[in-house]
């Protein structure tokens, strides 16, 4: 499997512990972000690590990864970034990607590796536990997923009205199997770039925009479920919840 980490954002909200680093290297109980996610692949022998950095990417110098860089990560998002390593969706293996601000334990890695269809996005079911340790209003922050009579993903990444909107929450981890690779990227490349996409310009897609997309035409989204065992880091308060890993 082929692991791509997306670590090119600035990390504003988690200031000013981003004042000299980048966000993926913020220390959780003394290790960083993407070192966690480097011991839990080696566990799994998982070699072909690719990180797209941006943000101060020179303070990311870990041994075993191939570096991809995105210029403009002051004026792109997520799907930007990834398609800075589109170079990697020739479909000789399957694709992992992974946001740079999360942590997360064995069972959600293996959970994702066992997964075999062409789209697997993990959803944590349990996840209002988490949300509600983190903030008093949950709605504020939670995004809609609504999982249709197939099984499959239908909806994701918009404002919920109330908690029936939410039927568990996307963790920024995704697996795309090898014989979708080239579809993915294909589609990516041959949409309207003058476009906007739920109100944002082409190069600031959001990651669920564009998972949307792919769900609406041309490839189905398939859950992973989880219950817990991961963390995201978007606030200094984030780094207080590192006890919700636990299996």
């Amino acid at each position: 499997m082929r692991i791509i980490i997306l670590a090119a954002g600035k990390g504003t909200r988690l200031m000013p512990l981003t004042s000299d680093k980048p966000k993926c290297m913020v220390e959780l109980n003394g290790k960083s972000l993407i070192e966690y996610q480097l011991d839990l692949f080696e566990k799994f022998n998982f070699s072909d690590i690719n990180v797209v950095t941006g943000y101060l990417g020179e303070k990311i110098d870990l041994d075993a990864i191939k570096k991809f860089n995105n210029l403009h990560y002051d004026s792109t998002n997520m799907v930007a970034t990834l398609f800075c390593a589109s170079e990697l969706f020739d479909g000789e293996d399957d694709i992992l990607i992974s946001y740079g601000d999360i942590v997360y334990n064995h069972k959600v890695l293996k959970a994702i590796e066992e997964s075999s269809e062409k789209v697997n996005v993990v959803i944590d079911k349990d996840w209002r536990s988490y949300w509600e340790a983190r903030m008093d209003d949950p709605l504020q922050d939670v995004e809609t997923l609504k999982i249709g009579v197939n099984g499959n993903i239908i909806e994701l990444g918009k404002k919920p009205n109330t908690y029936e909107d939410i039927q568990g929450q996307y963790i920024g981890l995704i697996k795309i199997r090898k014989d979708a690779v080239k579809q993915v990227k294909n589609y990516y490349y041959n949409l309207d770039q003058s476009a906007a996409y739920d109100g944002q310009t082409f190069d600031n897609m959001y990651m669920t925009s564009f998972l949307q997309m792919m769900a609406d035409n041309i490839l189905p989204l398939s859950p992973v479920y989880i219950e817990g065992g991961w963390i995201e880091v978007d606030e200094p308060t984030d780094l207080e919840f590192g006890h919700f890993l636990q299996p």
